[in-house]
């Protein structure tokens, strides 16, 4: 992991680091293959030809950059969730009530070939 990644996930806030490392770690069981770099000034998860972006923000965590269709059916279960066409606003609360698997069935969806 680029220097650059860590001293971000560093410097997340404490309230929202345990959701991030739970995003972050799912992310990497479902793609160990993933390049994890820092692009537009947050995380990003590279498998080839695809990219999932993860950002930490007030509200608890983002999730960027999957295409349309691409999300094993996340967006229509949790349209509360959806903020634009390929952003997903995660808070805390919101990830309580989720299991890793749905949660890993997205991110295998959005990074895979």
């Amino acid at each position: 992991m680029e220097p650059a990644v860590r001293a971000y996930i560093d410097a997340i806030a404490p309230e929202h680091r345990p959701l991030f490392d739970r995003i972050h770690g799912l992310i990497l069981s479902a793609h160990p293959e993933a390049e994890v770099v820092l692009s537009y000034d947050i995380p990003t998860y590279r498998t080839a030809g695809r990219r999932l972006y993860l950002a930490a923000w007030r509200h608890g965590v983002s999730l960027y950059g999957w295409q349309h269709g691409r999300d094993a059916g996340f967006a229509a279960r949790h349209p509360e969730l959806l903020h634009g066409k390929a952003t997903i606003r995660l808070r805390p609360d919101d990830a309580a009530g989720m299991s890793d698997d749905e949660l890993r069935e997205f991110v295998t969806a959005a990074l895979s070939d």
